[in-house]
Protein backbone atom coordinates (compact mmCIF):
# COMPACT_ATOMS: atom_id res chain seq x y z
CA UNK A 1 0.00 0.00 0.00
CA UNK A 2 1.47 3.20 -1.15
CA UNK A 3 2.08 5.38 2.46
CA UNK A 4 1.23 8.53 0.24
CA UNK A 5 -2.49 7.78 -0.53
CA UNK A 6 -3.88 9.29 2.63
CA UNK A 7 -1.89 12.70 2.65
CA UNK A 8 -4.59 14.46 0.56
CA UNK A 9 -7.14 13.12 2.86
CA UNK A 10 -5.22 14.05 6.00
CA UNK A 11 -4.65 17.37 4.61
CA UNK A 12 -8.27 18.35 4.02
CA UNK A 13 -8.73 16.93 7.21
CA UNK A 14 -6.30 19.86 8.61
CA UNK A 15 -7.98 22.43 6.26
CA UNK A 16 -11.91 22.18 7.66
CA UNK A 17 -10.28 21.65 10.96
CA UNK A 18 -8.66 25.05 10.73
CA UNK A 19 -11.67 26.73 9.25
CA UNK A 20 -14.64 26.75 12.35
CA UNK A 21 -17.07 28.57 10.73
CA UNK A 22 -18.75 28.19 14.41
CA UNK A 23 -16.10 30.05 15.79
CA UNK A 24 -17.39 32.72 18.65
CA UNK A 25 -16.92 35.83 17.41
CA UNK A 26 -14.22 37.91 19.76
CA UNK A 27 -16.56 41.15 21.14
CA UNK A 28 -19.87 42.56 19.82
CA UNK A 29 -19.63 46.14 18.45
CA UNK A 30 -22.26 48.20 18.25
CA UNK A 31 -21.89 51.00 15.20
CA UNK A 32 -23.37 53.85 14.78
CA UNK A 33 -23.62 55.35 11.40
CA UNK A 34 -25.24 57.50 8.66
CA UNK A 35 -27.52 55.41 7.09
CA UNK A 36 -25.71 56.81 3.56
CA UNK A 37 -22.24 55.92 4.32
CA UNK A 38 -20.73 53.31 2.65
CA UNK A 39 -16.79 53.82 4.35
CA UNK A 40 -18.39 53.16 7.65
CA UNK A 41 -19.85 50.06 6.41
CA UNK A 42 -16.80 49.18 4.50
CA UNK A 43 -15.12 49.52 8.38
CA UNK A 44 -17.99 47.08 9.53
CA UNK A 45 -17.08 44.33 7.11
CA UNK A 46 -13.22 44.57 7.50
CA UNK A 47 -14.38 44.01 11.72
CA UNK A 48 -16.51 41.18 10.81
CA UNK A 49 -13.94 39.72 8.32
CA UNK A 50 -11.35 39.91 11.96
CA UNK A 51 -13.60 38.11 13.73
CA UNK A 52 -15.99 40.85 15.45
CA UNK A 53 -20.00 40.51 15.50
CA UNK A 54 -20.90 44.10 14.19
CA UNK A 55 -25.17 45.75 15.03
CA UNK A 56 -25.12 48.41 12.60
CA UNK A 57 -27.34 51.27 13.98
CA UNK A 58 -28.07 53.43 11.18
CA UNK A 59 -28.93 57.11 11.70
CA UNK A 60 -29.94 60.80 10.07
CA UNK A 61 -26.70 62.89 10.07
CA UNK A 62 -28.13 65.07 12.99
CA UNK A 63 -28.76 61.86 14.95
CA UNK A 64 -25.01 61.18 14.78
CA UNK A 65 -24.21 64.68 16.27
CA UNK A 66 -25.81 63.33 19.17
CA UNK A 67 -23.76 60.40 19.35
CA UNK A 68 -20.70 62.53 19.37
CA UNK A 69 -22.21 64.42 22.15
CA UNK A 70 -23.36 61.81 24.32
CA UNK A 71 -20.32 59.67 24.44
CA UNK A 72 -18.38 62.99 25.09
CA UNK A 73 -16.19 63.25 21.76
CA UNK A 74 -13.84 66.01 21.05
CA UNK A 75 -14.75 68.01 18.01
CA UNK A 76 -10.73 67.11 17.09
CA UNK A 77 -11.11 63.43 17.34
CA UNK A 78 -14.47 62.76 15.30
CA UNK A 79 -14.73 61.03 12.17
CA UNK A 80 -17.96 59.51 10.07
CA UNK A 81 -18.80 56.58 12.65
CA UNK A 82 -18.74 55.67 16.13
CA UNK A 83 -18.57 52.03 17.85
CA UNK A 84 -18.94 51.26 21.35
CA UNK A 85 -17.22 47.72 22.11
CA UNK A 86 -17.48 46.51 25.56
CA UNK A 87 -16.70 49.56 27.60
CA UNK A 88 -15.08 51.60 25.27
CA UNK A 89 -15.85 53.74 22.15
CA UNK A 90 -13.77 53.43 19.24
CA UNK A 91 -14.49 56.75 16.65
CA UNK A 92 -13.46 56.05 12.92
CA UNK A 93 -11.69 53.73 11.14
CA UNK A 94 -9.27 52.37 13.52
CA UNK A 95 -7.60 49.11 12.00
CA UNK A 96 -8.86 45.41 13.80
CA UNK A 97 -5.60 45.38 15.26
CA UNK A 98 -5.26 48.22 17.12
CA UNK A 99 -9.26 47.58 18.85
CA UNK A 100 -7.59 43.95 19.87
CA UNK A 101 -4.62 45.63 21.33
CA UNK A 102 -7.21 47.95 23.31
CA UNK A 103 -9.42 44.87 24.08
CA UNK A 104 -6.20 42.97 25.28
CA UNK A 105 -4.71 46.32 27.20
CA UNK A 106 -7.99 47.02 28.81
CA UNK A 107 -6.53 50.61 29.73
CA UNK A 108 -8.47 52.93 32.28
CA UNK A 109 -9.83 55.26 29.04
CA UNK A 110 -13.16 56.17 27.63
CA UNK A 111 -11.82 55.24 24.46
CA UNK A 112 -9.86 55.65 21.04
CA UNK A 113 -10.05 57.50 17.98
CA UNK A 114 -8.96 58.68 14.64
CA UNK A 115 -9.86 61.50 13.04
CA UNK A 116 -11.41 62.21 9.75
CA UNK A 117 -11.23 59.74 7.28
CA UNK A 118 -7.59 58.88 6.59
CA UNK A 119 -7.38 57.32 2.81
CA UNK A 120 -6.73 53.50 3.00
CA UNK A 121 -7.79 53.05 6.41
CA UNK A 122 -10.28 49.96 6.87
CA UNK A 123 -13.54 51.27 5.02
CA UNK A 124 -11.38 53.81 2.89
CA UNK A 125 -10.45 53.61 -0.66
CA UNK A 126 -7.39 54.74 -1.77
CA UNK A 127 -3.25 54.12 -0.25
CA UNK A 128 -2.27 55.19 3.07
CA UNK A 129 0.13 58.02 2.53
CA UNK A 130 0.51 59.33 5.99
CA UNK A 131 1.08 57.97 9.69
CA UNK A 132 -2.02 57.34 11.59
CA UNK A 133 -2.33 58.48 14.96
CA UNK A 134 -4.80 56.77 17.28
CA UNK A 135 -5.30 58.96 20.53
CA UNK A 136 -6.80 57.63 23.49
CA UNK A 137 -9.54 59.77 25.49
CA UNK A 138 -10.61 60.13 29.24
CA UNK A 139 -12.82 62.87 30.74
CA UNK A 140 -11.38 65.19 27.88
CA UNK A 141 -7.75 64.66 28.45
CA UNK A 142 -6.33 63.05 25.05
CA UNK A 143 -2.94 61.22 24.38
CA UNK A 144 -1.31 59.18 21.82
CA UNK A 145 -2.42 55.77 21.72
CA UNK A 146 -0.74 53.86 18.55
CA UNK A 147 0.76 55.33 15.13
CA UNK A 148 0.75 52.99 12.49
Amino acid sequence: MNKFKFLPILGLAFLIAGCDTNAAPKETITLYKSYTCGCCSGWKDHMVSNGYKVNVVNMEDKDMAAIKRKYNISSSLKSCHTAIIGDYIVEGHIPSKVVDKLLTEKPAIDGIAMAGMPSGSPGMPGRKNETWRIYSFKNGKISIYDKL
